[in-house]
Order: C-alpha cells, then structure tokens, then sequence
C-alpha cells in the first residue's frame, strides 16, 4: 500500500517535516487498520499521539472503539480527547496494538522505552491478537543498536541489577557496556510501575532475540526494550505527508528497507 493521499488539514496545520511525517503515519493507521467494534491498545510517544488524536476524530464521527493506554500519558489523552477506555483486566485480549518505536530494524524488531513506557508498551502488545507500528521514516534502521537500550529495573537493588546487566552484556562481547540511570532536566525518570530506566548504547545489535530472553532473567529487571517478534507491521510517514503500510514483517528478509 502506498501514498495516502490528502491529509486533514485540521490535524496537520502549522506541522512541517518530521511532524508532519509522524501525524501522516497516525492519520493513516486510524484511518486505515481500525474498525467498529475492535479493541485497540493505544501506544505512547508523539507518533503513538499522533495516532490517538486522528482516532479520536473517528470517534467523533460514529467510529464505535475501546481503547487501552499504554501509559498514563496517553490515558489523559486519549480521555481529554473522548476515546473510550477500558482496563486491560476486563478486556483481556485486544484486536489491535498501534503504538510507536525508537528503532526499528526491516525483520520488524525494535528498540522502544525512549518514553519509559516499555513495561506497560509490552503488556498490551502481547495481549493483542495483532500489533502495527507507526513511525515517521528517521525510526528505520539497518540495525539496532545506535538508540540506546532501555532496561527497567526495580529500585530495590538497582546497583546489584546494573552490575550483573553490564556482566552479561561484555560475556556477549559488547565492549564496556556503561547502563545510565535516566535523568531529566536532573529528576530521577520513574516509570508508571515506580521503577528506574537503565539507557545503555550497544552500537550494532545481532543477538536482539537471545539478549531479550537473558536480560529478563537478571534479577531486578522488570523488562527491557528489545521487541522481537512482536510488530506485524508498520505505517511509514514521511516528511512530504505520504504514508506507506508495510505488513507482515515476520520472517522479512533483514535487508535494508
């Protein structure tokens, strides 16, 4: 599938460039992937908002939906802007995931957590029977590996859990793997769970799969960033407006896109 065509001017006013490019992905997974009486899991990330915001013009025109945030963030807006909501422990399973990367390489893995949204993220991705990515085209990559590597970790013992992160990282020949505890503007970043972000740049990624596994099994870690065999697709924008669907990611031939 390729070009979308015109976008709504009332959604893309005053946007140019990578903007624009996100708010043409999400415009077009609402317009596109979502239908009545489906049971969406609603991302996060400006990519991810970007798709809430043209859900809920959908909404406002008769669209009959029930969406499940992946963060409080996207709680509030998809509340302000009038999306119906529901908790995940009364849906169980949900028909479709839309929601963002950091990173994505042409296999569909990717790296996600820039938002310290991963846990959650993750939750509502495996509870859905299918997951598409929006993402304007700077998401896409070779590999991963260049955006840094979110880890969620408890505070309780964090330095203990860090130590052992930055052991199994070098037993997997990564060179002197450093995990930052995420700051911003000097707070302390605290996830959604109350726990802490560990960000740790691994330059390229080949083992994403293996690492996903082992990483969990640490002691302190709650969940980590790799998202391996979890997107079936992605909606690609572009700084020009255009949007293209990519589907069926699983089993893609890892070359460039």
């Amino acid at each position: 599938m390729t070009d979308s065509g015109s976008l709504p001017s009332r959604l893309t006013a005053g946007l140019s460039g990578q903007d624009l490019a996100k708010a043409s992905a999400g415009i077009r997974a609402a317009t596109d992937l979502c239908q009545n009486g489906m049971k969406l899991g609603l991302g996060s990330g400006s990519t991810a908002h970007a798709f809430v915001r043209a859900l809920a013009e959908r909404v406002r025109d008769g669209l009959d939906i029930v969406g499940v945030p992946t963060s409080t963030q996207t709680y509030d807006l998809a509340g302000e802007l009038g999306v119906p909501l529901a908790d995940l422990n009364d849906l169980v399973e949900l028909d479709l995931t839309i929601d963002g990367t950091d990173q994505m390489a042409p296999d569909g893995s990717m790296i996600k957590g820039g938002g310290a949204c991963l846990l959650w993220e993750k939750v509502v991705a495996k509870a859905s029977r299918r997951v598409m990515i929006v993402a304007d085209d700077t998401k896409l990559a070779d590999h991963l590996g260049t955006f840094p590597l979110p880890i969620e970790v408890l505070p309780f013992g964090w330095r203990s859990s860090r130590k052992q992160i930055v052991e199994l990282l070098a037993d997997h020949g990564y060179e002197n793997p450093d995990p930052v505890l995420r700051n911003r503007s000097d707070d302390l970043v605290i996830t959604d769970s109350g726990n802490y972000i560990l960000d740790v740049t691994l330059g390229t990624v080949t083992n994403q799969a293996e690492l996903t596994v082992l990483l969990n099994q640490i002691p302190g870690v709650v969940e980590n960033g790799f998202f391996v065999g979890i997107a079936d697709g992605v909606v690609v924008g572009r700084p020009d407006g255009s949007s293209e669907i990519i589907q069926d990611l699983a089993g893609r031939d890892a070359d460039r896109w």
